[in-house]
C-alpha cells in the first residue's frame, strides 16, 4: 500500500481563491495589498523565488514592488531603503530575500524591519510572540507545513513529531508550531547521534536538513505522515528531497512530493501574510 500524496499545489490553488477573494473584498474598501521584496546582488536562485512571489501577487490582485540593488550596496543603504518601506502606507509587507551579500548582517537588516510588515515572519518580536502564543506573522515554510496537515484533518495533539534540522527558517518554528498545538516534539539535527532512534519513533517527520535522500524507509514508523521540506538536486539534477521518496511512500500513511510539496505552500503563506499585515494596517488607522 502507497502512502497517500500530500498535493501541495492543490492545497496552496484552493488557499489562494480563498485569500483572491478576500483581497478583492479589500480592494473594494479602497486597500490594494503591497509587497515590497528586495533583492540585493545577482544570486540566480533568489532571481527565481522572488519572480515567482511577484508572479502570485499579480495573480491574486496584490501590488508588488520589487527593488533591485547591487552586490555592492552597502547596510547603511539598505537599512535606508526599508525605513522608507517601513514609513509607505501603500506598502503592507517587505521581504528582504536571503541569503544577502557577504558583507551585510543579515540579523541587523531582519531587525530593522518593522514587526507590523514583518511578513517572512523572522523579525525577533514576531518569533517571540510566536513562541508564547500570541497572534503573529508566522514564518511561511512552517506555516504551510501546518496548513497541509489541517487539510487531511491531520490531528497534531498528543502526536509525536520529529524534526530534522534547525534552522531559524524552518526547523525551530516548526517544531514551535507543533509544540503550539499540543504535539510532543523532538528536534534532530547534524550531530544527533543515531537519528533513526528517534525518527522510527515519529508520528509526524518533517525533514528539513537539505540532504539527498537523508531518510530511507528505515527511518520511518509504518503510517506515519513524512514532510519533506528539502530542496536539493540529485546526480543528473533533478529537483529532489530530503527523503528517499520512492522507498518510504511505501510505508509512510501520507507523504509530500518534491517538487509540488511545501514549496507551493510557502508562497502561499507569504500572500495569506501580506494579505493580514494589509487588514492590520486598516485597524491601525
Amino acid at each position: 500500500m502507497a502512502a497517500e500524496l500530500i498535493d501541495g499545489k492543490e492545497i496552496a490553488r484552493k488557499k489562494q481563491a480563498h485569500i483572491g477573494s478576500e483581497v478583492q473584498k479589500l480592494k473594494a474598501e479602497g486597500i490594494t495589498p503591497g509587497l515590497a521584496v528586495i533583492l540585493a546582488g545577482n544570486n540566480q536562485a533568489s532571481r527565481t523565488y522572488v519572480k515567482n512571489k511577484q508572479k502570485t501577487c499579480d495573480k491574486l490582485g496584490m501590488n508588488s514592488m520589487l527593488i533591485e540593488l547591487p552586490e555592492s550596496v552597502t547596510e547603511q543603504e539598505l537599512i535606508r531603503k526599508i525605513n522608507e518601506l517601513n514609513e509607505s502606507e501603500d506598502i503592507h509587507g517587505i521581504l528582504v530575500q536571503l541569503p544577502l551579500p557577504s558583507h551585510i548582517n543579515e540579523k541587523a537588516i531582519i531587525e530593522i524591519i518593522s514587526p507590523d510588515k514583518d511578513v517572512d515572519g523572522f523579525h525577533p518580536i514576531n518569533i517571540g510572540r510566536m513562541m508564547t502564543a500570541q497572534d503573529a506573522f508566522i514564518p511561511c515554510t512552517p506555516a504551510g507545513i501546518v496548513e497541509m496537515l489541517n487539510s487531511i484533518g491531520a490531528d497534531i495533539s498528543g502526536k509525536h513529531v520529529v524534526v530534522i534540522g534547525r534552522s531559524n527558517i524552518v526547523g525551530k518554528p516548526a517544531g514551535q508550531l507543533f509544540l503550539n498545538e499540543d504535539a510532543t516534539v523532538t528536534y534532530c539535527h547534524s550531530k544527533t547521534a543515531d537519528l533513526k532512534e528517534y525518527t522510527k519513533r515519529a508520528d509526524i517527520l518533517v525533514a528539513a536538513a537539505g540532504k539527498t535522500k537523508l531518510i530511507t524507509k528505515d527511518h520511518v514508523k509504518n503510517g506515519a505522515i513524512v514532510i519533506d521540506v528539502g530542496m536539493n538536486r540529485n546526480e543528473e539534477g533533478k529537483l529532489c528531497g530530503d527523503v528517499d521518496f520512492e522507498a518510504v511512500k511505501h510505508k509512510a500513511g501520507f507523504i509530500t512530493p518534491v517538487p509540488g510539496g511545501v514549496g507551493p505552500m510557502t508562497i502561499t503563506m507569504l500572500m495569506h501574510n501580506t494579505l493580514k499585515a494589509a487588514k492590520l494596517s486598516i485597524s491601525k488607522i
